[in-house]
């Protein structure tokens, strides 16, 4: 052990997943750290630690930690812990202390890394979980060997006002936690808020509280004070007297027709700016109108009379009152001995009181307005009001200014209740916020005294939530009442998919076998984001990101989703859940990347999508795939099975026993005509459709085409499509470029058979070489001259383990005749022709051990390669374009098409192959 501890905790690296992941199943903050020299300092040998900790954040005192107890967090450290499990506490406590209650975490050592911890915690906010990381950091090491630099305090408020900028308000808070409770999905659309509930077709947005719902005549009515005041007038109800005018000596015109004294605000504000109360004179006029000018948007002020009395806020959500709470300024109370400044001290120091919204209550702040009332009120800072006067800091009962509330909601004569709900409608608002004057809420405002002084458009929640005195209302649930009755659907169905090969065409089956049935779909793939069949962007698309496009499109209502190993790694799925998971294979790919070394941690990966299935939601699972197999266990839904076995199999005999048990599951059952696609469930057997008979299988040729097949129908089954609308889908869906581009896709060039496919990893090479032996002995039995050759463009990605490289071309080496080796334009961290080196090594290896292939060439640009391969082909032989830019080739091939039908020669630029890596058989 080191002699001294040195503050030397430091973040390697970051990560934002929004959406379940490999480490939990909600959204989560992931950091590495390294504690450096701290690994050898535990808790208990560090002096004076914990002890400071607790003082710091006393709320850590409530974790349970693994003891599962309140206090279990504590008796780990004085047992003596690892800092970097104080600093994932730490995040959350500091989480916490801005009112997000999250309490999921766990810290884990990175393997085979001493010194290296995966910290994962909770977030609500993704900034202020990344801040809370990085502070915890710093506070972690401040304790460690005190930083003369690190004030704890002014780090904490700082950090309170960082979260404040990008927390909800206390108002879209309510609404998004009452959307939670009830299951309804939430998309945060902007850094402010602007909250999607809901996805697709079903969503609905709300900005703090307006919603989708909120007229947009409503809001400018609203925000047009004297027009307002003219309409409720219209309609019989009780208003202040008032005129609008622009200029000072206007405001004293309206103030004498009116009469003394009266109120002077702007045409258009809110949270009580700029608005001057109980003015007696002209002189007093005079100086509020600059006031309320500025915080005019139009320049218009309005003048009225002051209505005397307590000040009530009535807010009516959907026609009906929900809360009404009475609004009392920013004051403080004489003892007789403490100075105005001290009292304000005092009430700020109510731990119910905070920065902004930080907590329910604001503290009030001492500024110029604030001394001004101070001194219309004969007071000072340093004046000592008499035992029980109250002393007020502002005019207006706000709670942004420092003002409490207290509940009034069952006190309110019900004819006060009909004027503020008739109110709401003649403004036409959905929710709306109805401020009353008058001297109390349980006599009738027409014969009391008083009026509606003001219509609020978004009104704030918090003075009705989180009331000073009295019990609050929890009106988050007649808005989301308002915006998804009882009943009503907020989700649409989701289905992913996810494997080693195969994820693009069996997304694209699926798509297009809801497609028959009516449905737009949103889908994404490493194509792109398709919405109800047409591409609206083109890029690879598998990752969260494009998921929440499209659950965010309003015409969509169901999302089909290509769910890649790299998007769930680096950002998680992007949504919560998943109805149905469809997993085809895995295989060992993408190995080397990102801490997946080995095919069981892959697995684990992919079957996150797995882990996402509710309750009542399907796992569509490869029987036939042992890891696939093993990731039943992780379901919470049921599982649908699918297998390419025959009767008897081990797998088959599995889904036989799953199929007693009720279950359902897909297979092929062999007979005289054909193989038949068999729909299990219980004891019944459903024939689907004879394979041979699928477009997309060539004839039942293409294996891979097969399984994937089986797993689109059994994806579709579990959904709920109804199988004759399955049998149509998949009798429709064919390879051709326009349904599936890049994915099989057969052309006749010049009496040269191309098919063009993405095959990129060497399990994928094995699936197209058994698809390129089936399709060679049909030509070849066909073919009546020479046997015709097989011609292969081959090339993987550069971020793939040498052997891979090496693996892909020993395997294209077995099937191909003639195999040109190409390089992808990016080359994701090698040097250029590094990746076409290794992969000519694999299929000279293979060569030299007798393969079919009998010579390997080198082109590395593909469109040269396709027009190298072109050139040298001949009537009959086989072509197969393993492409990068599927796009670009499928142009090229029609170039030579065109070329061929208007007689031209061959194109006489064409590049050689490259020397350094042509090699024939006997070389």
């Amino acid at each position: 052990m080191s002699e001294r501890p040195t503050p030397d905790l430091t973040i390697v690296e970051t990560r934002v997943y929004r959406g379940a992941n490999v480490w939990s199943y909600d959204k989560s903050i992931h950091l590495v750290v390294d504690l450096g020299s701290l690994e050898e300092f535990p808790t208990n040998t560090l002096p004076g630690f914990t002890e400071e900790l607790i003082a710091m954040l006393p709320g850590l005192r409530e974790h349970s930690c693994s003891r599962g107890r309140r206090g279990g967090f504590v008796e780990r450290l004085n047992e003596g812990t690892w800092l970097g499990h104080v600093a994932e506490h730490v995040a959350l406590a500091l989480q916490q202390v801005v009112g997000h209650d999250i309490r999921r975490g766990k810290t884990r050592m990175v393997k085979g890394h001493k010194g290296r911890y995966n910290i994962v915690y909770g977030y609500v906010d993704e900034q202020v979980g990344i801040e809370a990381g990085k502070l915890a950091i710093r506070l972690v090491n401040h304790l460690v060997e005190g930083d003369p630099d690190f004030e704890w305090e002014a780090e904490r408020d700082a950090f309170i006002r960082r979260a404040e900028r990008t927390a909800f308000g206390p108002s879209t808070q309510a609404i998004v936690d009452e959307a939670v409770s009830r299951d309804i999905p939430w998309i945060r659309l902007n850094q402010y808020s602007l909250v999607q509930l809901g996805q697709g077709v079903h969503a609905k947005r709300i900005r703090a509280t307006m919603t989708s719902e909120t007229s947009s005549i409503a809001v400018d009515i609203a925000s047009d004070k004297d027009l307002t005041t003219k309409l409720l007038g219209a309609a019989g109800l009780p208003v202040p007297k008032q005129g609008s005018v622009r200029t000072a000596d206007g405001a004293v015109q309206v103030a004498d027709r009116i009469g003394y004294p009266v109120v002077v605000k702007p045409l258009d504000g809110n949270h009580g700016r700029g608005v001057c109360l109980d003015l007696r004179s002209e002189e007093d006029v005079r100086n509020a109108f600059p006031i309320a000018a500025e915080q005019s948007r139009r320049g218009v002020v309005i003048v009225e009379s002051f209505v005397t009395g307590k000040d009530y806020r009535c807010l009516i959500i959907d026609g009906r009152m929900v809360a009404i709470a009475e609004r009392v300024p920013a004051s403080v109370t004489g003892d007789g001995t403490s100075t105005v400044e001290q009292l304000v001290d005092l009430t700020n120091a109510d731990p119910r009181r905070g920065v902004g919204h930080e907590k329910v209550l604001t503290r009030i702040k001492v500024d110029a307005a604030a001394l001004e009332v101070l001194a219309g009120q004969g007071h000072s800072l340093e004046s000592v009001p008499a035992e029980g006067e109250m002393v007020k800091l502002a005019l207006t009962g706000n709670m942004s200014t420092g003002g409490i509330s207290i509940d009034r909601t069952f006190e309110a004569h019900p004819e006060n209740i009909e004027i503020a709900e008739e109110a709401a409608r003649m403004v036409g608002l959905d929710i709306a916020g109805i401020d009353f004057i008058c001297p109390d809420i349980t006599e009738p405002v027409r014969e009391a005294g008083g009026a509606i002084c003001e219509v609020n458009a978004a009104p704030g929640f918090r003075m009705h939530t989180h009331p000073t005195i009295g019990e609050p209302q929890f009106i988050a649930k007649p808005v989301v009442d308002m915006l998804f009755p009882p009943g009503a659907t907020s989700r649409i169905p989701i289905v992913a998919v996810t494997g080693t090969n195969g994820k693009t065409t069996t997304s694209r089956m699926i798509a297009h076998i809801f497609k028959g049935l009516g449905r737009k779909v949103g889908m994404t793939s490493t194509d792109g984001v398709v919405i109800d069949e047409r591409l609206i962007i083109r890029a690879d698309a598998s990752g969260p990101r494009s998921a929440r496009m499209v659950l965010q499109n309003p015409r969509v209502d169901m999302a089909v989703f290509e769910v890649a190993r790299g998007g769930i790694l680096r950002e998680g799925l992007g949504y919560e859940r998943n109805d149905v998971a469809v997993v085809l294979n895995v295989q060992p790919d993408h190995l080397g990347l990102r801490g997946i070394d080995t095919v069981e941690q892959l697995a684990d990966v992919k079957a996150v999508i797995v882990e996402a299935v509710p309750r009542d939601g399907h796992a569509v699972l490869n029987a036939d795939d042992p890891l696939v197999r093993e990731m039943r266990r992780k379901c919470s839904g049921q599982v649908v099975w699918f297998s390419m076995e025959e009767p008897g199999s081990e797998a088959r005999e599995m889904i036989d026993a799953h199929c007693r048990r009720g279950g359902k599951a897909l297979v092929l059952n062999p007979s005289e005509r054909g193989e038949m696609i068999v729909v299990k469930h219980g004891r019944r057997e459903m024939q689907l459709a004879f394979t041979h008979l699928l477009p997309a299988t060539f004839g039942g040729r293409a294996r891979m085409n097969v399984q994937n097949t089986l797993a689109a129908a059994a994806a579709a089954f579990a959904a709920g499509a109804p199988l004759h609308d399955i049998r149509q889908g998949l009798r429709t869906f064919s390879t051709n470029y326009y349904l599936s581009p890049g994915r099989l896709n057969e052309v006749e060039v010049n009496g040269v058979n191309v098919i063009v496919d993405y095959c990129h990893n060497a399990p994928g090479m094995r699936m197209l070489g058994d698809f390129v032996d089936r399709v060679g002995e049909s030509l070849e039995s066909s073919h009546d001259l020479a046997r015709p050759s097989r011609i292969g463009i081959i090339a993987t990605a550069g971020d793939r383990r040498d052997e891979d490289m090496r693996e892909l071309g020993h395997i294209a080496a077995q099937h191909f005749d003639v195999c040109i080796v190409r390089e992808d334009v990016a080359l994701r961290g090698r040097e250029r022709g590094e990746v076409a080196g290794l992969v000519v090594e694999g299929v000279r290896a293979a060569i030299a051990e007798g393969a079919r292939c009998k010579q390997v060439e080198t082109v590395l640009v593909e469109i040269d390669a396709v027009r190298h391969a072109m050139n040298r082909a001949n009537r009959g032989d086989l072509l197969v374009v393993c492409v990068d830019k599927h796009g670009e080739v499928m142009s090229e091939l029609e170039n030579w098409s065109s070329q061929a039908q208007a007689g031209s020669g061959v194109n006489e630029d064409l590049p050689l192959a490259d020397p350094d890596f042509s090699a024939p058989a006997d070389s």
